[in-house]
């Protein structure tokens, strides 16, 4: 099997992915990336799954049919692989990260070879941020969970042991403002693990397709307010000249004392939620999980939260790690 690819540029990356930072240098892709105006979920599970979590991934994906919805995984055994074949199936696009590059001798897994033709052959794509010839390494995997979780507007766990992988894509789904569904599983199970306690740190519950679609249609409106309402970066534009104003007031006065405690919040327009988030990061940096658990709010209200401070310049996210910008 010898694939034909094209390298895409940054500016040409699919717009989801270009919300995020740093962006991988080049993509090269084989067959054709589905355009923006669908909604982009990605599934990932165990490689070993049980027979619940083969029938429950199989049964979410095929109730899809006919929405305009694009399945993302890593074309993985296990639920990767399942995703893909459900979704063409289905007659949806889909889009597989392989752990490797793109050429025939290296592409991971080799005993998936022929479900990548498939995804191809069903108008889906390969897509990998590695040279052509770059095989499989410990290494690639997490930078390719890494973009696939960037692509999409949320990440569906279906089952998960402690340790593995699939928690590392919650855990990019997290820190990227993407939404985190999981299926729920039985506590008697090791499968349980990941999603149990992903729902624990906020995840929402899917049950059935209805509920994946609401939750694809809330997260794209989000990010679609933050990035690109008028309205918002007219919003945005001001408070950031406030913000200089600041920093320029307590540099002329000589002020001394730590950044944090010079910014009088009540100079911004900020909702409950967004106070709350303030209040703790003026106490210093903290990650997305330990943010969630002192707010206590869910995953889909910490992201919507966290993006509009994150706009409105009050707050940055470095590597994960939430402190407050001025």
């Amino acid at each position: 099997m010898k694939l034909t690819t094209h390298r895409l540029t940054p500016d040409k990356y699919p717009w989801l992915l270009q919300q995020i930072h740093p962006l991988p240098k080049f993509l090269e892709v084989a067959g054709v990336i589905p355009s923006d105006d669908q909604k982009f979920l990605c599934v990932v599970g165990s490689r070993t799954p049980s027979s619940y979590g083969i029938e429950t991934c199989r049964k979410l994906i095929l109730e899809l049919q006919g929405q305009p919805v694009v399945i993302i995984s890593g074309m993985a055994i296990g639920i990767d692989s399942i995703a893909h074949e459900a979704a063409i199936d289905a007659g949806l696009k889909t889009i597989a990260f392989p752990g490797s590059g793109l050429s025939s001798g290296v592409l991971y897994p080799p005993s998936r070879r022929n479900l990548a033709e498939r995804i191809i052959e069903s108008s889906g794509a390969l897509v990998s941020s590695f040279p052509p010839e770059q095989m499989g390494a410990p290494w690639t995997f997490p930078v390719r969970n890494r973009w696939m979780a960037g692509m999409s507007h949320a990440v569906l766990i279906v089952e998960g042991r402690q340790g593995s992988g699939t928690l590392g894509t919650a855990t990019y789904a997290t820190e990227l403002n993407r939404n985190v569904l999981i299926v729920p599983g039985s506590i008697f199970s090791e499968l349980s693990y990941g999603p149990l306690l992903l729902m624990k740190e906020g995840a929402t519950p899917v049950t059935n397709a209805a509920e994946i679609m609401s939750e694809l249609t809330f997260t794209e409106e989000r990010v679609a307010k933050v990035a690109r309402s008028p309205e918002r970066l007219a919003a945005t534009l001001a408070e950031m000249k406030r913000i200089e104003e600041a920093r320029l007031a307590g540099k002329m006065s000589g002020d001394t004392r730590p950044k944090n405690s010079r910014v009088n919040l009540d100079t911004f327009s900020l909702s409950p939620e967004e106070r709350a988030i303030c209040d703790h990061l003026r106490n210093g940096a903290l990650d997305s999980s330990k943010l969630i658990e002192k707010t206590g709010f869910a995953v889909s209200l910490f992201n919507v939260t966290v993006s509009e401070l994150e706009m409105k310049g009050l707050v940055v996210n470095s590597g994960g790690i939430y402190l407050m910008q001025i």
